[in-house]
């Protein structure tokens, strides 16, 4: 028997989520625990399109966007879980709840999103999600996301 995937990197993040530059927001996926939990990697870089208006001489990455991180790292763990790289399908969120954002990501961040399972399995996932940088957090929130596997086929 092998150990289960314990780390998604690029590759296996794109063969899993449809997102692409400018919206693929993790990097890297660590400590995959499917289908309890991960924690997924984003480095905060300047070039990054809504730094141009997020405000200009003071970038600030948007709430949403830490969000959707949060939700995108769930997602490959999700994908993961249930063997879905290089398979056509989508994920919907549902419901983002008891959101609260705690302090601003820069440029030159590195943000983690620390995810929780708290129901799954099948077609709806709800988690906890947890955004920090350097150990301090900076988003929390819980959310609920419905996976549409109905058009789930070898790409």
């Amino acid at each position: 028997m092998t150990d289960p995937l314990k780390t998604a990197d690029i590759d296996l993040i794109q063969r899993i989520l449809p997102h692409r530059y400018p919206f693929l927001l993790v990097d890297r996926v660590i400590d995959i625990d499917a289908p309890n939990g991960c924690t997924g990697i984003k480095n905060v870089t300047f070039n990054e399109p809504h730094f141009t208006g997020h405000f200009p001489g003071m970038p600030v990455m948007p709430g949403v966007t830490i969000v959707e991180a949060m939700a995108q790292t769930a997602a490959v763990m999700v994908g993961v879980h249930m063997d879905l790289a290089d398979k056509v399908f989508n994920v919907f969120f549902m419901s983002i709840e008891s959101c609260k954002f705690r302090r601003k990501v820069v440029p030159g961040d590195q943000l983690r999103m620390h995810v929780t399972v708290k129901r799954g399995g099948g077609k709806v996932w709800k988690f906890d999600g947890r955004a920090e940088v350097d150990g301090e957090l900076a988003c929390e929130a819980s959310f609920t996301a419905m996976m549409d596997l109905s058009a789930a086929k070898t790409a």
